[in-house]
């Protein structure tokens, strides 16, 4: 069974950080780039970060460059997203996702 499960969210007050977990199961995730979004209710899904099948290329939105990381351990068949400096505007259900496949996403809140 295919699946992508997200892991790590949680409240957090503004400047605060948070690891997110992506763990893949059920394919051969080192063949696929990975991409982490965000979605507010009411909103359009957006990007937020991508990274190569290997691990050597990343990309990301301008709102969150300088203070997220993404990164990929194929070993653990798992992807990270290292958020720093978190802000209100962060607040969203963060999925991962593959070309194929989809996570069911986690909630990050960030607020005082």
């Amino acid at each position: 069974q295919v699946q992508l499960v997200e892991s790590g969210g949680g409240m957090v007050q503004p400047g605060g950080s948070l690891r997110l977990s992506c763990a893949a199961s059920g394919f051969t995730f080192s063949y696929y780039a990975v991409s982490w979004y965000r979605q507010v209710p009411g909103k359009e899904r957006e990007f937020v970060a991508g990274i190569s099948w290997s691990g050597g290329i990343t990309n990301y939105a301008d709102s969150v460059k300088g203070r997220f990381t993404i990164s990929r351990d194929n070993a653990k068949n798992t992807v990270y997203l290292q958020m720093n400096s978190l802000k209100p505007e962060d607040t969203a259900v963060y999925y991962c996702a593959t070309s194929e496949y989809w996570g069911q996403g986690t909630q990050v809140t960030v607020s005082s």
